[in-house]
């Protein structure tokens, strides 16, 4: 699910092809509002398809993963930090 959605974001963001900083901005927060509602939609698909699902865990899990997947933008290649 988080992949899927990281897909869509990525899609919906690489439309956007405007040049001013509001245009951006728009742009982001349509991705990220794309992003959520894929989640959303992928959610419901597994709680109505899979009956004797653990919701606690799946959803504890979920979140963990979300986190994960976002923060893989902040790490760094220490190969090339540094260098212009």
């Amino acid at each position: 699910m988080s992949i899927l959605s990281g897909l869509a974001f990525a899609a919906v963001a690489s439309l956007s092809k405007t040049k001013t900083v509001e245009g951006a901005l728009v742009g982001a927060l349509r991705a990220e509002a794309t992003k959520i509602g894929v989640i959303v939609v992928l959610l419901w698909l597994v709680f109505s398809t899979y009956e004797n699902i653990v919701a606690i865990a799946f959803i504890g899990t979920f979140a963990v993963t979300v986190i994960i997947f976002s923060m893989a933008f902040f790490v760094r290649d220490p190969t090339t930090s540094g260098k212009s």
